[in-house]
């Protein structure tokens, strides 16, 4: 980070997971709504864990990129071993590469190698993910780099996102079957990937830089300064509109999603187990019932919740 490329990279990280993730809740809550429980993440057909490599491979990539690639000497240490002050923002960032690394680790490793995941496996696979976010709402509140200025409110305003992010991800563990969580959840994701990518082309953009402000190098990184008090609340101002209006556009993208993948995806039928009615006793007319206690069902059939009807099917010569 601290450059254009190190915030594009990782908002569209986010941006693709976040969108991926809206998807896959608003499809499964619409094709079986009374059953509906938060999955942690979504398998895609030919690769499985394909939104999970996603975000490994882009975890792996940013780590290499601030500890190797972008330090001069290719490391990010001094002759003497200690980490440098220019430095500790990239191992800042690096450190919520990680935490994201191991989050999808975790979670393939729970899916992969446990043949049957134990009792509350959904619940730690969201705690790594909440100590993730937890880690970058601490990290960016307390970055060693200078966030005083304008690049600092964008920060700032990026923290209120990640807090939401985290707060419906705990949420989530408590109520697995709100829908209404899930999808501020990925909305959440969806902002935090936009927000990067507009602070991205905001700071380190010359053509964007405010009226009053400028471009210039300090300790080997651009930062935007400006001339007067005016011109830093000006500044901070249309940044403010942004967020609102960016925030306003995503409420809006939402709803209108929601209700085109409704005509996608309309309720799947339920199906009930068949089962003989006893109630006519030894002199039974042949007459099978689906009837609507389930609960002996629950154990092989996971989605049968919520019918309120019984149906009669007359057996004769042996079909149905």
């Amino acid at each position: 980070m601290g450059t254009l490329v190190g915030h594009l990279a990782p908002g569209i990280v986010l941006l693709v997971s976040g969108l991926w993730q809206l998807f896959g809740h608003i499809r499964l809550f619409l094709l079986r709504p009374s059953s509906y429980a938060a999955p942690v993440w979504f398998p895609v057909r030919g690769v499985r864990h394909l939104d999970l490599i996603w975000l490994i491979i882009a975890a792996v990539i940013e780590i290499l990129w601030e500890l190797v690639i972008v330090p001069a000497k290719h490391q990010s240490f001094d002759d003497d071993g200690i980490i440098p002050s220019v430095y500790l923002y990239h191992f800042e960032h690096t450190t919520i590469s990680l935490a994201m690394l191991i989050f999808a680790a975790v979670t393939i490793s729970m899916d992969m190698v446990v043949r049957r995941p134990p009792p509350m496996s959904d619940a730690v696979s969201r705690l790594v993910a909440a100590s993730w976010f937890a880690q970058e709402l601490l990290l960016f509140h307390f970055h060693s780099a200078d966030h005083m200025s304008v690049e600092g409110h964008f920060h700032r305003l990026l923290q209120t996102i990640v807090a939401v992010t985290l707060a419906t991800t705990l949420l989530l563990i408590p109520y697995p079957r709100s829908i209404v969580v899930s999808i501020v959840r990925s909305a959440s994701l969806v902002f935090q990937g936009l927000w990067f990518v507009v602070t991205g082309v905001m700071l380190w953009t010359p053509a964007f830089v405010p009226k009053g402000c400028f471009l210039t190098n300090e300790e080997g990184r651009d930062v935007i300064r400006c001339r007067t008090g005016e011109a830093v609340h000006r500044a901070k101002s249309l940044v403010n509109l942004q967020f609102s209006w960016y925030l306003s556009g995503i409420v809006l993208f939402i709803i209108v999603f929601y209700f085109q993948m409704a005509k996608w995806y309309p309720e799947e039928q339920r199906y009930v187990p068949v089962v003989k009615d006893e109630d006519s006793g030894g002199d039974s007319d042949g007459q099978f019932k689906i009837g609507d206690d389930l609960e002996a069902g629950n154990g092989e059939f996971g989605h049968l919740i919520g019918v309120t009807k019984t149906i009669e099917m007359t057996k004769s010569n042996g079909d149905w």
